[in-house]
């Protein structure tokens, strides 16, 4: 219901509403280099990827999902 409400906002003010496919896995993806870690644990808050990057798992998911959308 909200995501219809959204959508019919986002038409009524000439923009658009995009939605991530709710399996993408934002949190786990290296925005940086694009490595997907297989298997992370929802306790693990940072994490190193192999590239060098420090990752805080949301503020990489919001990076993520920005990039997509």
């Amino acid at each position: 219901q909200l995501r219809g409400m959204l959508e019919y906002k986002a038409q009524w003010y000439g923009r658009e509403v995009i939605a991530v496919d709710r399996w993408f896995p934002s949190s786990k993806l290296c925005s940086a280099c694009g490595r997907l870690q297989q298997k992370m644990p929802l306790h693990v808050r940072t994490w190193t990827c192999d590239c060098g990057t420090t990752h805080d798992r949301d503020v990489n998911a919001a990076k993520n999902i920005l990039a997509v959308g």
